[in-house]
Order: structure tokens, then C-alpha cells, then sequence
């Protein structure tokens, strides 16, 4: 797993969730302090993948930045002003991951972007995975990644079933029978994000700004009973409003973020 790159787009301009997005990018936001991009590779790094493709484009130098200081944003350091020589006192993590910043356009669709890295970034890897900036999850993504091995079919996703946005009332004409506030849908499964590709799933991509990975590519490989669920019915919550950052936030607060390493 340590070979296998995870691609993260990270590209789009967030305006579902403009408070926040205004001057960095949605991946960028924090939750308890670090970006929701951290907590996702955190995520990764403790299954095993240690390497990672950012796809940027909106606001991308904020992202670039981060990484380019990551140390010194982790750990202590001393500066001789006289000489500008800067020494690292401690450094206050052990992040081992290799982070390639690819830009791949700023009007640039999910799909296009992914194949615009992969063009550049995928080496000689027969597998990669897929994810987006803004959604965490407490998924066993090693032994997804194992499921997806254990099949011959090109794709994977992770299959999550949260709980509606909104209540649900059964009826018996005009008479309530049952009311539930946001009730969770068991066998209604909706794509989490976390999905696990072979090389050949890059022939249904293409470099075109308008390919979006949603539609036309996973369309298709469904259609030609290319693609495997991997049901998840652990916690997965993804952060498109401002009610989910603060959500989220607060989840971290209370120190139950079930996605914490």
C-alpha cells in the first residue's frame, strides 16, 4: 500500500460553502485546528498509504504553502535574524508521507483532473485510489482496498447510508402512524468518496476540462459491470455546509470524532 497513490481533488471553488471559502480552499478548512485535508490522509497513512496526489486549482497556492512549510507549522524552530538561518528544535510529528502538488487547472472537472495527475503521477502503479477534500470517515480503508483486490472488476467505491437531511412521516391517510427525525435508510447506499481504481479505469477518463467523474466515467464502468461496492455502515460525514463544519467541529470538541486516529 505504500506504493499505491492516492489522488485527492482538491480543485473546486466551494461555494456551497462560501463562508469559509472565500480565501482558501474548501480543503483547507479546519476541524480542530488542522485542515479537513489532513484528517483525511491522516486517515489513509494509518491504513498503510503513505503517498498522495493533490489535484489543485482553486486557491491552490494556500494548499502549496502548507506543505512546502509543514515542518516548521509542526515543530519548533529558532531564527537568527542576523543570518536568517532558521534550526528546527524539535519536530512535533512523524508524517512520513510523500506529497506531489499537481496542478490540474482551475475551471478543471472532477474527472479531467484525476486524469490530468494520473497522466503525470501514476508511474507504473496498477492500482490508485480516488477521493475528494471534504469528507471523513472511520472506514477500514485497507481492508477496502483488499476488497477491491479480491475482484476482478475495475472499480470500487465506498458505499455509505447516512441518515436523510430531512424527517420522515408515514401516514395512514391523514393520521400519523410513525414520525422520525432523520431517519438512517439502511439499504439505500450512496457513493462516500473513498474508491480504489486499476490503470485500465483511466480509459474512461480524459484530460477534457468538462469530464466530470461522476457522470460519464462512473456511469459507464457501472454500466459495464466494472464497479464493486464496499458497504460502510460505520460513521462518514462529508462537509458541504456550514452546518456541517460546525458539525464537525464540534464532534472534535467533544473529543468524539469517530475518524480520529
Amino acid at each position: 500500500m505504500n506504493d499505491v497513490p492516492v489522488f485527492i481533488l482538491c480543485g473546486g471553488f466551494g461555494t456551497r460553502l462560501r463562508e469559509q471559502t472565500e480565501f482558501r480552499p474548501k480543503p483547507m478548512i479546519e476541524i480542530g485546528g488542522r485542515p479537513i485535508l489532513w484528517h483525511i490522509m491522516r486517515s489513509y497513512a494509518r491504513h498503510g498509504f503513505r503517498r498522495f496526489v493533490l489535484c489543485l486549482g482553486y486557491r491552490a497556492e494556500v494548499i502549496r504553502e502548507y506543505f512546502l512549510h509543514y515542518t516548521s507549522l509542526n515543530s519548533d524552530f529558532t531564527v537568527e535574524l542576523a543570518t536568517n538561518t532558521v534550526t528546527l528544535d524539535s519536530i512535533d510529528h512523524t508524517d512520513d508521507w510523500k506529497v506531489t502538488l499537481a496542478d490540474t487547472g482551475l475551471e478543471t472537472m472532477t474527472g479531467a483532473r484525476v486524469a490530468r495527475a494520473a497522466s503525470r503521477y501514476l508511474g507504473d502503479a496498477e492500482h490508485f485510489a480516488v477521493t475528494y477534500g471534504d469528507g471523513v470517515t472511520d472506514a477500514d480503508l485497507a481492508a477496502e482496498f483488499r476488497f477491491h483486490l479480491g475482484h476482478e472488476r475495475l472499480g470500487t467505491v465506498l458505499g455509505v447510508n447516512p441518515p436523510s437531511r430531512f424527517g420522515e412521516i408515514k401516514l395512514d391517510g391523514d393520521a400519523v402512524l410513525q414520525f422520525e427525525e432523520k431517519p438512517e435508510f439502511a439499504e439505500k447506499w450512496i457513493n462516500g468518496g473513498y474508491q480504489f481504481f486499476r490503470r485500465g479505469f483511466l480509459d474512461y477518463l480524459n484530460e477534457d476540462p468538462a469530464c466530470v467523474l461522476e457522470k460519464t466515467p462512473l456511469v459507464r464502468l457501472a454500466a459495464a459491470g466494472e464497479l464493486s461496492l464496499y458497504r460502510h455502515r460505520g460513521f462518514w460525514h462529508c462537509m458541504d455546509t456550514q452546518r456541517d463544519y460546525d458539525s464537525l467541529n464540534a464532534m472534535w470538541s467533544r473529543g468524539e470524532a469517530p475518524w480520529k486516529a
